[in-house]
């Protein structure tokens, strides 16, 4: 093996991380999303369903697959931050979805 494939760039070891289980749960959770979306709930309703629903699984793509869950305190400050003004972003949109 190569001094490559051992050296150490900074990041910390983390556990195996159970990618199918993830991938199974974000599947779930498109298919209710989907299956909400022929329930009547009120316009409202239904937006706001499918946004928590949405950043749900925003979460769960940034934590496991982008590894965030497991990087130093700092750098997820750093990856909030966008993902913070999406929400603004979101809830400053939100009447002109619902209303419009």
């Amino acid at each position: 093996m190569s001094d490559v494939a051992h050296a150490d760039h900074g990041h910390a070891e983390h556990p195996k991380v159970p990618y199918f289980l993830i991938a199974g749960a974000l599947f779930v959770m498109t298919v209710i999303t989907i299956a909400v979306s022929y329930v009547n709930l009120g316009k409202m309703g239904n937006v706001a369903l499918a946004l928590f629903v949405a950043s749900i699984k925003a979460s769960l793509v940034m934590l496991f697959f982008m590894h965030l869950k497991y990087e130093r305190k700092t750098l997820i400050i750093i990856s909030l931050v966008p993902y913070g003004l999406a929400l603004i972003l979101l809830l400053a949109l939100f009447p002109d979805i619902v209303f419009g």
